[in-house]
């Protein structure tokens, strides 16, 4: 198990999804942050079933830093209720693992 997780979340619009990207990565956050576009979410929300057109996020950060990435989710959202699950990430290329601990100014 390491110390990383992948972080996901949602957006409503393309612009907001990079807004929020942009601001993990230059806060250093995240190391990197996917953005999948277009996906078709069906979920309930206020009692009702709803379909929407949604952005994914995915987010590679540290478990250290989940809470201030969580935080800066909520903060920038324009949704009363933003996703935000975290993922742990078992194992990975030793590489990368220490790339992400690079970009988000982590040193071993």
């Amino acid at each position: 198990m390491t110390d990383k997780r992948i972080v996901l979340s949602t957006a409503g619009s393309h612009e907001e999804a990079r807004q929020i990207a942009r601001a993990l990565v230059d806060r250093h956050l995240a190391a990197c942050v996917n953005i999948v576009p277009q996906i078709e979410s069906i979920y309930r929300w206020e009692g009702k079933i709803e379909e929407s057109h949604e952005w994914l996020l995915l987010i590679k950060t540290s478990a250290e830093l989940f809470p201030a990435v969580r935080d800066s989710i909520r903060a920038l959202h324009s949704y009363d209720l933003p996703e935000c699950i975290v993922v742990a990430i078992e194992d990975g290329s030793a590489g990368y693992l220490k790339w992400i601990d690079t970009s988000i100014g982590k040193s071993e």
